[in-house]
C-alpha cells in the first residue's frame, strides 16, 4: 500500500514509508502529459532525471545535459501539479565545481523549475556538498553505485560493488558512500547497479530510504526510467529493466494506419471536417 492518494507526497512522507515498511514507487518523467498520467496512477516520486539526455535528446550519456535544460523539463513536469514528490537531477558540473555553485544550482531547480528536492551523484566525495545544500533547507536525494556521470571513470555502465577479487574494496567503499550520504543529511539515496545482497545490507544499515534501480528487491523502493518501462526506447535495455508495455509498437501501428488512410483518402471524412 502506498501513500494516501489524496495527500501530497513530501520528503517526510517518503521517509515515513520506510519506517512503515511500505515500498516507495518512483519513475522518471520529463514532460506535462506523462507527469499527469503517472501521477494519476499514484506514483510516489517523479524524478526529472538527467537521463533525459539519453532517452529524450538522443545523446549517448547524461554528460551534455545542462542546467537550463533541467529547469525547462522540471517546469513541464511541475505544471501538472503532481501529488508525487518532484525531484530534479543536478546535471554534470552543476555541483562538482564548488559549494557556492552547488547551492546556487540546487536553488535554481527549486526556484525556477519548481522542484521539491534535488538529486546528485556520489558518496564520500560529495558529502560536504550534500551537507551544504541541506543546510540551506533544500532536500537532497543521494545516488551511489553506478553513477552515470562517472561513466568514463567506470569504463562504462557496469555493476558496482562486486565481491572481492573482481572489484577489490568496492563493497567497502559503497558502504562508506552510503553512510556518508546519510550522515550528510540526504533524505533518501538511489542505489544503482549494485549486487542485491549489498543493497540489502545498505538498506538495513541506513536510517534513510533506499531506492533501487538494478539493486534487487530488498531496497525500500524502486525506480525505473519511464521510457524503458513503457517500451518507448530502442536503446539497449539493461538486465534490471522490466517492460510493462510495448508502446513503440502501438505508436508505430497507429502512425502506419494514419499514413495509409491519408494516402488512400479514407481520412479525413465529413465527421472530421467543418461545414
Amino acid at each position: 500500500m502506498s501513500a494516501n492518494l489524496s495527500s501530497k507526497v513530501t520528503v517526510p512522507e517518503v521517509q515515513r514509508l520506510k519506517t512503515a515498511g511500505q515500498k516507495i514507487t518512483a519513475l522518471t518523467a520529463y514532460d506535462y502529459p506523462f507527469a499527469r498520467i503517472l501521477d494519476a496512477c499514484g506514483i510516489d516520486v517523479l524524478l526529472v532525471g538527467d537521463s533525459l539526455g539519453t532517452v529524450v535528446q538522443g545523446v549517448a550519456t547524461t554528460l551534455p545535459v545542462t542546467m537550463d535544460e533541467m529547469v525547462y523539463h522540471l517546469k513541464l513536469v511541475s505544471r501538472a501539479r503532481p501529488r508525487a514528490l518532484v525531484v530534479g537531477d543536478m546535471p554534470f558540473l552543476s555541483y562538482q565545481a564548488g559549494i557556492c555553485d552547488a547551492i546556487t544550482n540546487a536553488g535554481r531547480l527549486l526556484k525556477e523549475g519548481s522542484a521539491e528536492a534535488v538529486k546528485l551523484e556520489g558518496g564520500v566525495n560529495v558529502a560536504r556538498v550534500i551537507k551544504a545544500i541541506v543546510n540551506v533547507d533544500i532536500p537532497v536525494m543521494g545516488h551511489i553505485g553506478l553513477t552515470p556521470q562517472s561513466v568514463h571513470r567506470m569504463g562504462g555502465f557496469k555493476v558496482q560493488g562486486k565481491k572481492a577479487g573482481r572489484q577489490p574494496g568496492a563493497r567497502e567503499r559503497l558502504l562508506e558512500d552510503a553512510q556518508a550520504v546519510a550522515e550528510a543529511g540526504a533524505f533518501a539515496v538511489v542505489l544503482e547497479g549494485v549486487p542485491m545482497d549489498l543493497a540489502h545490507e545498505i538498506t538495513d544499515r541506513l536510517p534513510i530510504p533506499t531506492i533501487g534501480i538494478g539493486a534487487g528487491p530488498y531496497c525500500d523502493g524502486q525506480i525505473l526510467v519511464m521510457h524503458d518501462l513503457l517500451g518507448l526506447s530502442d536503446r539497449f535495455a539493461p538486465k534490471f529493466v522490466k517492460r510493462y508495455a510495448d508502446l513503440q509498437e502501438i505508436v508505430s501501428q497507429a502512425v502506419n494506419a494514419y499514413i495509409n488512410e491519408v494516402r488512400s483518402g479514407v481520412f479525413p471524412q465529413d465527421e472530421h471536417s467543418f461545414h
